[in-house]
């Protein structure tokens, strides 16, 4: 097997939380801390995501739907590239342009497949060719697949499921398609074939249901029916219209996770009117369940010497992965040395409202009773003298526009606190890490080799 020139494989792994756009932006980090230990690198993804392209496959298709942009991006290979470019594409948002361009990449005319070799062009084809069939043969008078703002990756990702009847396997041959290393696993939270979903309470009894709704609410696209809009049915009718739509969803399903969510913006978010408490998954119906965590999760976090909850939506990106049944009891082993919060360089949606924005303190008390929701009965909150159990150290941005953090009082729970200086995101809006000051802040925490590349950064971390 090609080893990319990686020291020998440590047993003892890391492992990361992630599963949102923002921790994109970290996996070179990631890596090269990874590559410097001589480790396994696991990334763990939440399945609940229901909203942009993933909704309308989920409606059309069913099942779980998630790439994570885990293709390296270093080296100059231009196959490499071009494969990084293809499954990071996606389709026009405008639908009947959407659907010409979608056929001009299973049948091999579009642009994108240049420079991706034969043999892997007709095996990714194969699979598209898989997912197409299957949209055409469930297209209904009543309902046809929208290809606005398709993720080719996922529509990839789909089908080999459809072919495989395994997302595990679908996600295995993605990553070999990909060249990913073999010292990276990308493990869904929860094995299954089968759309989960998820809901959160706030501190003011209201309770928002489906992933889209909690972090990135938009008005839905939706469907036409008999000229009556969501807004102006009663939950009974909208029900009953649903029904008559011939698609992936069980009948008497809950209707905001039936509709179309392709269209959403993250740029122009309201306010939730109060703090989320707690987050739990769903059946199509709304009634609590409490799924087990994939054993392969479970394996990882068994043998990790470090975790990572990376950036990225707190209750819809980090909590859904931690909320099944195991994990806490995983994560708070004593085994696990290490537990880094990188924590966000900016307020959102979810860890708002912006006049009572989350402190770092809070962040940890979220994750330490997300990890414990399914191990205690009730809605106990978990001491905060509890907390180093699920987090040893939080790495965080001096700025105005992050989450407060008070060194004293974390120091005081048993968490050490590192902190980074970062740099203005384009919009204006928030911070982000440097990666260079990142990754020297993790080998420093988790451990490194001897031997250091490129110039020191010591300036930028304090401890």
């Amino acid at each position: 097997m090609e080893t990319f020139g990686l020291p020998p494989v440590n047993p003892k792994g890391i492992v990361i939380f992630s599963g949102g756009t923002a921790a994109n932006s970290l996996v070179d980090v990631f890596e090269k801390v990874s590559t410097g230990n001589g480790c396994s690198l696991s990334y763990v993804i939440p399945i609940s995501d229901n909203g942009g392209s993933s909704s309308e496959l989920i409606r059309v298709l069913g099942g779980p739907g998630r790439l994570v942009r885990l293709i390296p991006s270093n080296g100059s290979s231009s196959e490499r590239t071009a494969i990084r470019t293809f499954f990071n594409h996606r389709l026009s948002s405008e639908p009947d342009r959407a659907r010409y361009e979608w056929l001009d990449i299973v049948e091999a005319r579009h642009e994108l497949w240049k420079d991706i070799p034969s043999p892997k062009k007709e095996l990714i084809r194969s699979f598209l060719n898989v997912l197409n069939m299957e949209i055409v043969k469930r297209a209904r008078p009543s309902s046809v697949f929208n290809f606005a703002k398709a993720s080719v990756g996922n529509m990839f990702l789909t089908g080999a499921r459809l072919f495989s009847g395994s997302f595990e396997a679908a996600i295995y041959l993605l990553s070999s398609v990909c060249t990913i290393p073999p010292h990276v696993s990308i493990l869904p939270i929860i094995n299954t074939n089968f759309t989960h979903h998820i809901a959160a309470s706030l501190a003011n009894n209201t309770l928002i249901v489906g992933q889209n709704s909690i972090s990135h609410p938009s008005a839905p696209t939706a469907l036409s029916l008999s000229g009556e809009t969501p807004a102006t049915l009663t939950p009974t009718r909208e029900t009953e219209l649903h029904d008559s739509i011939e698609d992936a969803n069980l009948p008497g399903s809950l209707p905001t996770l039936r509709r179309q969510n392709i269209i959403f913006s993250k740029a122009d978010e309201e306010d939730l009117p109060a703090r989320i408490e707690r987050v739990w998954y769903i059946n199509p119906y709304g009634q609590e369940i409490r799924p087990p965590a994939s054993p392969r999760v479970l394996e990882a976090l068994h043998t990790a010497k470090a975790v990572v909850y990376s950036i990225g939506s707190l209750y819809t990106s980090v909590a859904p992965s931690l909320i099944p049944r195991g994990v806490g009891e995983a994560l708070s082993s004593p085994n696990i040395r290490i537990k880094i919060l990188i924590l966000n360089g900016s307020i959102d949606r979810e860890t708002g409202p912006l006049w009572a924005p989350m402190t770092a303190v809070e962040f940890v008390g979220a994750i330490a009773k997300a990890a414990t929701g399914t191990e205690i009965e009730g809605e106990e909150v978990v001491a905060k003298k509890e907390h180093a159990r699920f987090v040893t150290h939080v790495i965080y941005i001096d700025s105005p526009d992050a989450p407060k953090v008070d060194r004293e009082e974390l120091a005081r729970l048993g968490i050490e606190s590192v902190k980074l200086y970062g740099r203005k995101n384009g919009d204006g809006k928030g911070v982000r890490y440097d990666a260079t000051a990142l990754t020297q802040a993790l080998e420093a925490i988790v451990g490194r080799k001897a031997e250091r590349e490129g110039p020191s950064r010591r300036n930028t971390l304090h401890h």
